[in-house]
């Protein structure tokens, strides 16, 4: 008895443990209006923001195809991140975690192209996760 109790204790730790990771709330870093063609474009992030867990993209108004994106941290060292995904207006990235942990982010450069000249020009918005 006291070995089943002991497992269901554990199995509700653990269960608890992945659903905080998941509800950590997300912070709004930085958008941009992307230009049509291929283009880059950096997102400055602030230190005032703090550090970071991890990062995704949420792209509005019009499609996008992203190539990569190379996230600049505060201690100077830069990630390249290969993208290479086509995002309809209303999508997201993939919940990118970042190395190490948690960290400051100086800035996120993208390389990515639009053809669709239907919908104007979009939006990409970089959130953060603490």
């Amino acid at each position: 008895m006291k070995i089943k109790l002991f497992f269901t204790a554990m199995a509700a730790l653990v269960a608890m443990s992945f659903t905080s990771l998941e509800n950590r709330p997300w912070e709004l870093l930085g958008a941009r209006k992307i230009n049509y063609g291929l283009d880059r474009d950096e997102i400055t992030v602030t230190r005032a923001e703090g550090v970071f867990s991890a990062v995704q993209l949420r792209i509005k108004r019009s499609p996008i195809n992203m190539h990569k994106m190379a996230i600049h941290y505060g201690n100077g060292e830069v990630d390249e991140i290969e993208l290479r995904e086509n995002y309809r207006a209303g999508s997201q990235s993939r919940v990118i975690d970042l190395p190490g942990n948690k960290r400051i982010i100086r800035k996120v450069v993208l390389w990515y192209d639009t053809k669709n000249l239907a919908h104007g020009k979009g939006v990409v918005e970089l959130w953060g996760r603490h």
